[in-house]
């Protein structure tokens, strides 16, 4: 699974064959710009999701749901995910949760919405922990995020995804319950794991320590923009266009020439 934003990375990661793709709210840094995903607005999230279904129509896809998008009201929760379902076209709703999340979870699941749940780190509430931190690093929040789990599977979670803990947690996680388990720095034994594209390439700047990228895409965008900088200054660039229809140059020279609406070919 990998974390995309578009129709065209989605496209070519359905050629790769990435089974899943995660329309995730980090899009709120990678591509807005924000310092957290807190900051994530709910219509460019539903965009973005529609934009990666669009783009790998036959690839399983997973909407993102905002910060505070499902934590207002039953109502708006249920209105927010339904717009996931249909404006967005998601396979798969997730959400930040924890066992205090299982009524929403069942009454989404009663209402026809697949769901994913996110355990462990959660970095929506990275306000409240003074950032992201890994989760069950004692015993007694290990036992706590395999609560987490079971209750979220009871109330109908489709999927898990834990976030950022040791992996004695995520094999406690993985033998408590029976839906497959995504995982994001929490170790190998996960039935799958997830992790944004621009840290797979290495685009970002600042990645996780958990990120494992298999391309310095960055620097070699950068020698390509360096490249382009220099071509049009050296005046190269530019050569393969239009040429006018025979005879018409010697219209203009006489004057004969009048205007016409032509297409572009």
């Amino acid at each position: 699974c990998l974390a995309a934003y578009d129709a065209t990375t989605a496209r070519w990661l359905q050629r790769a064959g990435v089974p899943v793709l995660l329309a995730g709210d980090s899009a709120a840094q990678v591509v807005l710009g924000f310092e957290s995903t807190i900051d994530m607005p709910i219509d460019f999230a539903i965009q973005i999701t529609a934009a990666i279904k669009r783009g790998a129509p036959q690839t399983l896809i997973m909407g993102d749901m905002p910060f505070m998008s499902y934590h207002t009201s039953l109502e708006k929760a249920m209105h927010n995910a339904a717009r996931f379902m249909t404006e967005g076209m998601a396979d798969v709703v997730k959400l930040e949760s924890d066992e205090t999340f299982a009524p929403l979870v069942d009454r989404l699941t009663r209402a026809g919405v697949p769901i994913c749940a996110h355990i462990g780190c959660r970095p929506q509430t990275s306000s409240v922990t003074g950032g992201p931190v890994a989760a069950g690093r004692t015993a007694a929040t290990l036992q706590q995020v395999v609560q987490d789990a079971v209750a979220l599977e009871q109330a109908g979670a489709v999927l898990l995804l834990i976030e950022a803990v040791p992996e004695e947690v995520t094999k406690a996680v993985m033998e408590a319950t029976s839906v497959p388990v995504i995982g994001i720095g929490a170790g190998t034994s996960c039935d799958g794991q997830i992790l944004v594209v621009n840290d797979l390439l290495g685009l970002t700047d600042f990645p996780p320590r958990f990120a494992e990228p298999v391309d310095t895409f960055g620097p070699r965008l950068k020698a390509a923009g360096a490249e382009w900088v220099k071509r049009v200054r050296a005046g190269t660039i530019g050569g393969q266009s239009y040429t006018m229809r025979p005879g018409e140059q010697e219209k203009l020279v006489q004057g004969e020439s009048e205007p016409t609406n032509a297409s572009i070919n």
